[in-house]
């Protein structure tokens, strides 16, 4: 966190580069303490949030899928360290986060595995959390997505690379986004943990009940300049402009009073909760909680048996040719990325 207190701006980075920005539990808990410090901060009126190393933020850190729920007395389950692992669109995975069913387990995706408290280092079955112990964790998560989207000062997002899954949720909350037009965005971890993810009031508030069907129900992901004519970020443009045209809307924003940029928060929430997110608070997490809670049927792509029987960098291979569809021709409808994620 950087504070420009005669500016009236604060920075922050997420700070990850060796995984494409990617953030566990404990990354989100900083960064959810960066904010409020900085909402109760009189001198600052706008938070500009970016990415180290020219990415923005691949989202939540798939090596710790379901991990995060731990067990149902609320300790973390742990695993076998191994070496980090990347798919075929980047998106940072490691073996030190690999949790999962061991064996067949299709109607049992989500007990995890760890290693043997005797120290052998075999793999060991624990219980499935229970639907309680997601809602409270799911309701945990989704808070500080609900918390950004309502904050009280002026958010700006500077935003390059890529922006997948929870970094694309949070490119989409900001009061004002420059995105470069090569960005990938998406949810493609659709495909390993169902399309019901994510906030949904968002997507068919943002992007429109279509492109949000697309995106959700293919795990596609598409450069923001595919989408630069809807004119859902604030502005598309060339990567090595991103940094200080943010920065110059960050400056303007903040030429405006700081009492006038809250009011104006609370009322473009009011209206933004009237028009598109009633409901949003709990159907968020609800609905993450079900719609995560799945059974494969054979055939059907289980991330979380693949990266227990093959490792986490072989999970995403094998997830990468399941979902590549080749398209009749070049177009819309292709993926860009094979794999998603």
């Amino acid at each position: 966190m950087e504070r420009d207190a005669p500016a009236g701006i604060a920075r922050l980075t997420i700070n990850n580069p060796e995984r494409r920005n990617s953030y566990d539990a404990a990354m989100r808990g900083q960064l959810a303490a960066f904010l409020d410090e900085l909402a109760a901060d009189d001198e600052i009126k706008v938070v500009l949030l970016r990415g180290a190393g020219g990415v923005f933020s691949s989202g939540a850190d798939m090596r710790n899928a379901y991990a995060w729920y731990g067990s149902p007395n609320g300790t973390a389950v742990t695993s076998p360290n191994g070496a980090a692992a990347t798919s075929a669109s980047g998106t940072a995975a490691s073996g030190g986060g690999d949790t999962g069913a061991s064996s067949g387990g299709l109607g049992d995706p989500h007990a995890a595995t760890g290693q043997d408290p005797g120290g052998t280092g075999a793999r060991v079955r624990g219980p499935r959390p229970s639907q309680r112990r997601r809602l409270a964790v799911d309701r945990e998560t989704f808070g500080f997505y609900h918390d950004f989207l309502g904050y009280p000062k002026a958010t700006v997002a500077e935003v390059r690379g890529c922006a997948l899954g929870g970094g694309f949720e949070l490119a989409l909350m900001a009061d004002i986004a420059v995105v470069a037009r090569g960005t990938l965005v998406g949810m493609p971890a659709t495909r390993f943990l169902g399309p019901a993810l994510g906030s949904l009031h968002l997507f068919f508030h943002r992007l429109g009940p279509v492109l949000a069907r697309r995106l959700l129900l293919t795990g596609d992901c598409v450069p923001a300049s595919s989408l630069e004519h809807l004119g859902i970020f604030t502005e598309v443009t060339e990567d090595a402009a991103v940094a200080s045209r943010a920065q110059w809307y960050a400056e303007k924003v903040a030429r405006m009073p700081a009492d006038g940029i809250v009011i104006a928060k609370e009322a473009f929430r009011l209206v933004e909760q009237q028009q598109g997110y009633q409901g949003e608070e709990v159907t968020s997490y609800l609905i993450h909680a079900f719609g995560t809670n799945l059974q494969f049927d054979e055939g059907e792509f289980n991330f979380v048996k693949a990266r227990a029987e093959h490792g986490v960098k072989r999970a995403f291979q094998l997830g990468d040719e399941h979902f590549q569809v080749p398209g009749p021709g070049a177009g819309p409808g292709d993926d860009p990325v094979p794999g998603g994620r």
